[in-house]
């Protein structure tokens, strides 16, 4: 395999302390790639006029695959959000979220009585977030965009996860009230049909309310980018911490992963970050290049690490982040010595 580009944006608060861990994890499984660095996001705002110039977008364009922390986006109606900027511009249209139940205790009020195993598929270019917005003194509008196009290519997403899984997918809409709901959902249904996979739909308040009752009874939920961003945040509630969740954003030639959550300013620079979602991350950058072993084992070190009670502040722990990190790192090595026969 040729040496992949991947674009590393650290990007602010947490992010400068998860990624470079993420990084490490890298380059600890042996991938061969060449990481470049990409200032973006409220750092480089406050300093520059600008989180993100077009020559930092011709640099990611460049990369096959792009590592991105987490952007601190300020109270400021010029300030267009990067990361939606860069969805947008390299056609990631995909915003796939994997959730499943993980073998440890955590203090959390949501304790699934059942292990789960979900994904949830958020159409990520389009709907309230697509930057259709008007205002006045009297009146603020915001357009949901909903195309066939847009649709459509989520729809196959989905579908081709569901059949990769267990063959069921649940549409999620709000087609009781919101004509583009419909939309959404008819189609939905239509390419399902089109890929003999199972499916049923569900409103989406009804599938906030089942999700937390029984999200064992769910493999793939497709849904339009309000939705999709709701409900990701909620179901990390369920796994014990937004800390624990990776993301990838799909395009037709690029990839983008991160971590579920913000930057977290309130903590940054204090070394207790949880970088076990940017870990994840790596291995679902690792799926896509189709490095499986490599990814097989990020995920073998993360259990491990946690099921051993190394772990952060967020999940009851007293870790910091490079404890969890470097615990991570130590067993993949580890298991990498073994493999070739050294003791």
């Amino acid at each position: 395999m040729n040496k992949i580009k991947i674009a590393v944006i650290e990007g602010d608060g947490i992010g400068k302390e998860v990624i470079p861990a993420a990084v490490d994890v890298l380059h600890a499984v042996g991938l061969d790639f060449e990481s470049v660095p990409v200032e973006v996001g409220y750092g480089k705002w406050k300093r520059t006029g600008q989180a993100m110039d077009e020559h930092d977008l011709d640099i990611i364009r460049s990369c096959k695959c792009i590592l991105f922390g987490a952007i601190t986006t300020p109270n400021d109606p010029d300030y267009k959000s990067v990361l939606v900027r860069i969805r947008q511009e390299i056609g990631l249209y995909a915003n796939i979220r994997p959730f499943r139940s993980l073998n440890i205790t955590i203090d959390s009020p949501l304790k699934p009585g059942h292990p789960f195993d979900f994904l949830i598929v958020r159409e990520n270019t389009e709907g309230l977030y697509a930057g259709i917005e008007e205002f006045s003194e009297d009146r603020a509008c915001t357009t949901k965009l909903v195309t066939k196009k847009g649709t459509v290519r989520i729809a196959k997403m989905a579908c081709k996860l569901a059949k990769e899984r267990k063959n069921r997918l649940t549409i999620v809409h709000k087609a009781n009230v919101i004509k583009s709901c419909k939309f959404f959902r008819d189609i939905c249904m239509d390419i399902a049909k089109q890929n003999s996979v199972q499916y049923n739909e569900m409103l989406v308040d009804a599938m906030a309310y089942n999700l937390i009752l029984n999200p064992e009874k769910y493999d793939v939920l497709v849904m339009s980018n309000l939705f999709g961003d709701i409900l990701s945040d909620m179901s990390a509630a369920l796994v014990g911490s937004l800390g624990l969740c990776p993301s990838s954003n799909i395009g037709e030639e690029h990839a983008l992963f991160e971590p579920v959550h913000g930057s977290a300013p309130d903590i940054a620079g204090k070394g207790i970050a949880n970088p076990i979602a940017a870990i994840l991350s790596v291995k679902l950058l690792l799926t896509w290049v189709q490095e499986f072993e490599k990814a097989d084992l990020v995920q073998e070190a993360v259990d491990h690490v946690l099921e051993n009670g190394i772990r952060t502040i967020d999940l009851g722990g007293s870790g910091s982040t490079t404890d969890v990190s470097g615990a991570v790192i130590d067993y993949i090595k580890t298991k990498s010595s073994l493999a070739l026969g050294f003791s």
